[in-house]
């Protein structure tokens, strides 16, 4: 057990770092952002930043040397580097790291337990694209395998010319088959090292552009209807990981049960709702789960609650979110508006 007084350590320096470290603040720890961007909403809020590059052995070792417990807020941070954190606890552990960083070594991870995924297909060339659309045929979604997010790195595939000519990243890639789909939802979990697991509500998730626009619980009863088959995968993928912290597992409602899409290891956009509508947050348990605490209770703390994101010039509109009551806004401090940027996010409690 780690106790408050001491250092968290969080790499990255986004919005789930700093929420994260809002979170660990409430009790009573210190944070230390390690980021190789200067401009950190993350470090603003923690009491340590440490602005280095990813291959910067010595400041990833002097940063680890600060730390009692390292955590991580978005998947992508480099897996090799690591190993100048030397004995630095991470959690959860690389090997959650290097499984997410890669939707083809994910997929075929998550097959290996038992779960249903997209039809999928390595893809190395344009060679092999035309294999993969032959074998799953089309429509279809190209993606990279490593790095994209929000719907970047994609290329929608609807008939095997548009295929034709398509100039390939050089990279490797994955194509989908799609998936008909009645609703999309999110498995939220958080596991104790010693295989305590807790779940929250499962949200209904929409999109927009790629983007989560809103997430809603209680989820439609179609969903809710296949949340104890994904609940069951979710446990088992945690427990092959020896995973330590939040988790989170999206997956299509489909009318042969759920379909799994992706996996974050960390925090996540769909479960900001559990700030206001959940007794703990995803936030506090997973800094509970990481220092060795007790986890906090799930529950949901109103009848409903539905979480939109704030994206792009959508943040400006908060004069007209704050004028109305029950609305908890959460805005992240970026600079720039930039379209589909993730700017903030607003809560609204159903309390009857």
């Amino acid at each position: 057990m780690i106790p408050p007084g001491e250092t968290i350590g969080i790499l990255g320096g986004g919005q789930l770092g700093r929420m994260l470290a809002m979170a660990a603040a409430q009790l009573g720890y210190r944070c230390h952002v390690y980021a190789p961007e200067a401009d950190s909403i993350a470090a603003e809020v923690c009491g340590g930043f440490t602005c280095a590059g990813w291959d910067d052995a010595a400041a990833l070792a002097a940063f680890a040397a600060d730390c009692a417990v390292i955590t991580y807020e978005f998947e992508n941070v480099p897996v090799a580097p690591l190993a100048a954190l030397g004995e630095a606890l991470l959690l959860p552990n690389r090997r959650a790291l290097e499984v997410a960083q890669d939707r083809l070594a994910e997929k075929t991870f998550v097959h290996g337990l038992g779960g249903r995924p997209a039809p999928f297909a390595a893809v190395d060339d344009a060679a092999g694209l035309a294999a993969a659309i032959a074998t799953l045929g089309t429509p279809g979604i190209l993606k990279t395998r490593r790095d994209g997010y929000d719907g970047k790195g994609q290329w929608r595939i609807m008939t095997p010319a548009a295929a034709d000519g398509l100039d390939l990243p050089d990279q490797p890639l994955i194509y989908e088959g799609f998936v008909t789909f009645r609703a999309e939802f999110s498995v939220i979990l958080c596991r104790a090292a010693d295989g305590d697991i807790r779940f929250w509500d499962s949200p209904e998730n929409a999109h927009a552009g790629g983007i989560l626009a809103r997430s809603t619980v209680p989820a439609a009863p179609l969903v809710q209807a296949e949340v104890a088959a994904a609940r069951a995968l979710a446990a088992r993928v945690a427990a092959a990981l020896d995973y330590v912290g939040v988790l989170t597992l999206e997956f299509f409602a489909t009318a042969d049960g759920p379909v799994f899409n992706e996996m974050a290891p960390r925090v996540h956009n769909s479960g900001h709702w559990t700030i206001e509508g959940a007794i703990t947050s995803q936030f506090e348990n997973h800094i509970r789960a990481i220092c060795g605490l007790p986890l906090g209770d799930t529950r949901l703390a109103a009848a409903g609650v539905v979480m939109d994101n704030l994206i792009g010039d959508a943040a400006h509109d908060w004069p007209a979110l704050l004028a109305d009551p029950a609305n908890h806004l959460h805005l992240y401090g970026k600079a720039a508006a930039r379209p589909g940027r993730k700017m903030g996010h607003v809560t609204r409690l159903m309390l009857d």
